[in-house]
């Protein structure tokens, strides 16, 4: 039996799943893997009205889910957990047959949402507000924390899994339901993942709480970011998106959590440990063929180790095999689709026509599949595409002589999402890391930008648009803040000193 069948994907599917698939009668989308053109499944897209029966059946089942105790919702969630490790193997195999990324990311990938529903099951029991002293006599002051409602998810192709997982494991323990828009670029491991969760909480009674909708940005997507009865989206995607998420969201007075973009930097001080430096700059380049948000998009080398380092990193790329992610030994799989390899390759033509060097790499892989080579390009700050992000294993290279330049010229583009230093100097850690130094969410020392852990709040800073997700506080972007006053007296005071006699 193959991992589709075993996960239940074949024949065409519904689009659209709360309490179970809704008829879809939208037009058809097919799942082809971006390393053989393999046909992986079809998919009919949802339309608007299903989306309305989705929304009816997450605020039935937002009134019984609220009341029920956090730490309970917790308990549903390690059970999700628990189902998420029994299908591991499976969905993550089907994350790379359907992404590209390697098997071991894909793996990871699922395991990172086991994780997030571990974390989950703690914060049940931590969501804590703070107690106030009162100025009056007899008052008690504290905060509490409730349940926002129906939230809108909304995830990228580059992680069909954990993103959803960073959200959904948390708003639910916080007290929302949830409706879910993945990418329509692969629908086959959001359907998967959604069955898996759903057969949970159906055990429980509680289905409406998870909800599936896969749908064209103009029929779903619009809606659902116009819709007042969805008191937060959640988006993760591009700058362009994010944008236009913001503005609508914010025009009705919603609530918006942003993941987007990164032109992520990694600087090398002259004292830098070249051991770890080489493998976290190629990993940050080349994981997931360059197509995750954390990516390592530029590297700034001191103008005294810059020669060596360019030399063996061309060095490394030269071993690099590209190939069927589910392979061992493959390091770099294909591009999402098509449209992404014409990305790559117009964004090879500009670097050549500002003046870039490509030093190794710049051509797609011939063949079946969307395989380019990762490239690496000796650049200046003249060259407007390196303040850009292109999703794909391009690097840019710079070289620098004052550590205070090296962070000015990081800090120097749009996004601000992850950024970090190699080095063995604690005075330029610390500079680096200083309120002076690095503007990204995430500033890391002696390890690169990509593979960030979920204990910690994921999120960056200026377009990358400012949301936190995973682990730490996050869970209060799911939540709505109440403080109350409790008069225990026989009097009624007033703040500040006002007097109101009557």
């Amino acid at each position: 039996m193959s991992v589709l069948s075993r996960l239940g994907l074949e024949g065409t599917l519904s689009g659209a799943w709360s309490n179970g698939p809704i008829a879809t009668t939208g037009e058809e989308v097919q799942s082809f893997n971006p390393t053989t053109g393999e046909l992986l499944g079809t998919v009919r897209l949802a339309t608007r009205d299903d989306y309305e029966k989705m929304v009816e059946n997450a605020q039935a089942a937002f009134l019984r889910w609220r009341v029920l105790p956090a730490p309970k919702r917790g308990e549903i969630i390690r059970q999700c957990g628990e189902a998420l490790r029994q299908h591991k193997d499976d969905l993550g195999a089907l994350v790379t047959m359907e992404m590209g990324k390697l098997l071991s990311e894909g793996l990871g990938e699922v395991q990172e949402s086991i994780d997030m529903a571990d974390l989950a099951v703690g914060m049940s029991r931590q969501l804590h507000g703070l107690t106030m002293h009162s100025e009056r006599p007899g008052h008690r002051m504290y905060e509490q924390w409730h349940p926002l409602g129906v939230v809108g998810i909304i995830t990228a192709f580059n992680f069909p899994n954990a993103v959803w997982a960073w959200n959904a494991t948390v708003a639910a323990i916080a007290g929302d339901t949830m409706i879910w828009k993945p990418s329509v670029k692969v629908p086959l491991t959001a359907i998967a993942t959604h069955k898996i969760i759903d057969e949970v909480f159906q055990a429980h009674g509680f289905g409406g709480v998870m909800n599936l909708i896969i749908g064209s940005d103009a029929e779903v997507g619009e809606t659902m970011i116009h819709d007042r009865r969805l008191p937060l989206i959640s988006a993760t995607g591009s700058t362009r998106m994010g944008r236009h998420v913001a503005q609508v969201v914010a025009g009705r007075l919603g609530r918006s959590l942003l993941e987007l973009g990164g032109n992520n930097a990694v600087i090398v001080a002259p004292d830098a440990d070249l051991s770890i430096a080489i493998p976290g700059i190629v990993f940050g380049a080349c994981g997931t063929s360059g197509q995750r948000c954390t990516s390592t998009r530029r590297l700034y080398l001191h103008e005294d180790i810059a020669e060596t380092v360019i030399d063996k990193l061309i060095s490394v790329y030269k071993t690099i095999k590209i190939g069927d992610p589910l392979e061992a030994g493959t390091l770099v799989g294909p591009l999402i689709d098509e449209d992404t390899v014409q990305i790559y390759e117009r964004a090879i033509e500009t670097i050549k026509a500002q003046g870039g060097e490509i030093l190794i790499g710049g051509k797609r892989v011939e063949g079946v599949g969307h395989f380019v080579e990762p490239t690496l390009v000796r650049a200046d700050d003249s060259m407007d595409i390196t303040r850009d992000e292109t999703f794909a294993p391009i690097l840019y290279i710079f070289t620098y002589s004052d550590i205070n330049d090296a962070i000015a010229r990081q800090n120097a583009v749009d996004q601000g999402l992850s950024s970090a230093i190699f080095t063995n100097n604690f005075r330029w850690s610390e500079a680096f890391l200083s309120s002076a130094g690095s503007d990204c969410g995430i500033a890391n020392v002696n390890i690169g930008t990509s593979g960030a852990e979920i204990g910690g709040a994921f999120g960056g800073e200026k377009d990358t648009g400012g949301g936190r997700e995973a682990g730490s506080d996050s869970w209060k972007a799911y939540m709505r803040r109440q403080t109350n006053t409790l008069n225990w007296s026989t009097d009624l005071p007033l703040a500040q000193g006002v007097r109101f006699d009557v």
